[in-house]
């Protein structure tokens, strides 16, 4: 078995979600945890664009490989690792793949939330992240999508190892910023308390994640960071 390293920021969503995949697939991982802000020579070389996640291969006779991007490690991890966190049926799979890209985009519309300067484009980032988890809320109501408690019924997968580290941001934009962005949809509510206590999901943060992002927050000088409690 292949010696497997995760290279991480406290911060970043995108290494949750490996990080939550690896344990759900009950695999060995070493992580690092490096500051973006002052990148080490060695991770400079090793990523192409400079963006975390990566996950280093070790295998013995062999050199080091190198997977980047997180929706490429997650498709590793599902090519050489059991259980398998998607389905087996081709079209579910890649109806699977749709919703992480989809979560991607929410974790898009989040940044560009945090980052808003003034209060018209903050209103306009809040509006697209509520019809964004309309759309979710939708899919979850209607069709194979939502029985509970995750997103494919009572089997945890990949759409949910994404959506678990979005979620996150809401439970301290609501405690840090008295800010509710997604309340009124009670299907996501239900996946969102279920996310919540899935050990993976919890364990993928460090304990103090909260402040960290709290003082990032405060560091943007923008409308979220004059809001914080």
């Amino acid at each position: 078995m292949p010696t497997l390293t995760l290279v991480s920021h406290h911060l970043c969503p995108y290494v949750q979600r490996a990080a939550i995949a690896l344990t759900e697939k009950g695999v060995p991982f070493d992580r690092i945890t490096i500051d973006l802000a002052d990148k080490p020579e060695w991770f400079k070389a090793l990523s192409p664009l400079g963006k975390v996640p990566l996950l280093r291969v070790a295998e013995p006779g062999k050199p080091e490989g190198v997977v980047f991007e997180s929706a490429v490690i997650l498709e590793y991890l599902e090519d050489t690792q059991a259980p398998a966190l998607h389905p087996a049926d081709p079209l579910e799979r890649a109806r699977h793949r749709g919703w992480i890209e989809f979560g991607s985009s929410i974790l898009s519309a989040i940044a560009r939330l945090y980052g808003a300067k003034d209060e018209a484009a903050f209103a306009k980032e809040r509006a697209e992240i509520g019809a964004l988890f309309d759309r979710v809320e939708a899919a979850l109501g209607n069709g194979p999508y939502f029985v509970g408690p995750y997103f494919a019924g009572s089997s945890f997968g990949l759409v949910d190892a994404v959506f678990g580290p979005i979620f996150r941001y809401f439970d301290v934009f609501e405690t840090a910023a008295d800010l509710r962005l997604i309340d009124g949809r009670a299907k996501v509510a239900a996946w969102r308390a279920a996310l919540a206590e899935r050990p993976s999901v919890r364990g993928a943060i460090a304990a103090d994640y909260p402040e960290r992002l709290v003082t990032f927050l405060r560091n943007r000088d923008s409308v979220i960071s004059r809001r914080l409690l």
